[in-house]
């Protein structure tokens, strides 16, 4: 069993109670648990020059025995069931229904097609950030060090705590 943290995101449709579900949709995975999950932080949307909504981010920390491509493929089935549309030569970073990246994989540094972890940028975005750090404030980004020692790259990006809705 490896611990692997999850990135959650939404600003379309009900963002709070996208992230809700989609914690739902984690915990029904197979060999998989879900031990933590931050709270949800409003942020201001990164690397779009187009007005979109604020989105609303968390990390989940689960346990599982799925292979990193496995666990990547499971979090791709979520976002469909979530309505997520990613179009083909789409713009980056559009607004979305559900965003889940797999952040970190235990220890592992994998680069390989479709798959990189941990997450390339994870350690310049604020709204991964501060999640993680509340839930595993000792986390290292493989490669990297402690997640923490990143915050001052990121003080420049608006977040703050907001409502958790919780989805039974």
């Amino acid at each position: 069993m490896i611990v692997a943290y999850v990135g959650l995101g939404s600003n379309l449709a009900h963002p709070r109670r996208q992230l809700a579900r989609a914690v739902a949709a984690l915990a029904r995975l197979p060999r998989t648990t879900v031990m933590r999950v931050s709270p949800n932080f409003v942020t201001a949307p990164v690397g779009t020059c187009d007005a979109q909504p604020d989105y609303v981010n968390a990390v989940a920390a689960v346990r599982t025995a799925l292979a990193p491509r496995a666990l990547l493929a499971r979090l791709s089935a979520i976002e469909r069931r979530q309505r997520r549309r990613r179009e083909p030569g789409g713009p980056r970073n559009a607004p979305r229904t559900l965003d889940l990246d797999l952040l970190l994989f235990g220890s592992r540094r994998i680069a390989l097609s479709g798959l990189a972890v941990p997450h390339p940028r994870m350690h310049e975005r604020a709204f991964v950030l501060h999640p993680l750090r509340a839930i595993a404030p000792a986390a290292r980004i493989p490669g990297r060090g402690l997640a923490r020692c990143f915050g001052h790259a990121v003080r420049g990006q608006r977040i703050a705590r907001t409502r958790t809705h919780h989805f039974h």
